[in-house]
């Protein structure tokens, strides 16, 4: 199973203005827009971070999931949620031939947790022996920062502030996200209520 980007999110969407007024930057200079490239690296980080922990794309864009097996014979899991659309399904061949598969058998099950790709009133095709299905969506809360959930936004400027500060920091560390952080990402955080995965 791979889950990839198939478009990064546009430098105009970090709230790079937003995260200047989080950490008090001065303003009304000429060069007020020195720092915007390493305050966009921050967000980019931070965003990443978490993302990573909750399952959740927070700016919508593309990604695609190829998988060698069905995790179920009439569903297949996502791995990213809100998925807004799925916008192509191919069965790809071990040689690399690709054979779009109609998305109209099949509906989106826009789970919070888990989205799914279902077949309506059957199973999902047979993939190629040696080959893999290659399902390719859009998913995230909306295209630009006032779509994020404001916990989830608040998360991601505490996150950024917290890299900028310790920017120089060069000891290894825990590895553990801040308290504040931690606490508004956890109701978004996956529940396995049994040992399986999704």
């Amino acid at each position: 199973m791979n889950l990839v980007e198939l478009t990064e999110v546009p430098d105009a969407a970090l709230p790079v203005a937003r995260l200047k007024e989080h950490l008090r930057l001065g303003t009304g200079f000429s060069d007020d827009d020195v720092q915007d490239t390493l305050l966009a690296g921050f967000l980019r980080a931070a965003i990443a971070a978490v993302e990573g922990r909750t399952g959740k794309a927070l700016l919508r864009r593309g990604f695609a999931l190829s998988v060698a097996s069905w995790r179920f014979p009439d569903r297949q899991p996502l791995m990213v949620a809100p998925v807004a659309a799925v916008t192509s399904f191919t069965l790809v061949a071990p040689d690399g031939t690709g054979t779009p598969v109609s998305l109209a058998g099949f509906r989106l099950d826009q789970d919070a947790q888990r989205p799914c790709l279902g077949a309506l009133g059957g199973l999902l095709p047979s993939i190629p022996t040696g080959g893999q299905a290659r399902i390719a969506f859009e998913a995230g809360f909306g295209p630009s920062w006032d779509a994020v959930p404001a916990d989830l936004a608040q998360a991601v400027m505490l996150l950024a502030a917290h890299y900028h500060d310790y920017r120089h920091e060069t000891a290894f560390g825990a590895g553990c996200m801040p308290f504040g952080v931690t606490a508004l990402i956890e109701r978004y955080r996956p529940i396995r209520l049994s040992g399986e995965r999704p």
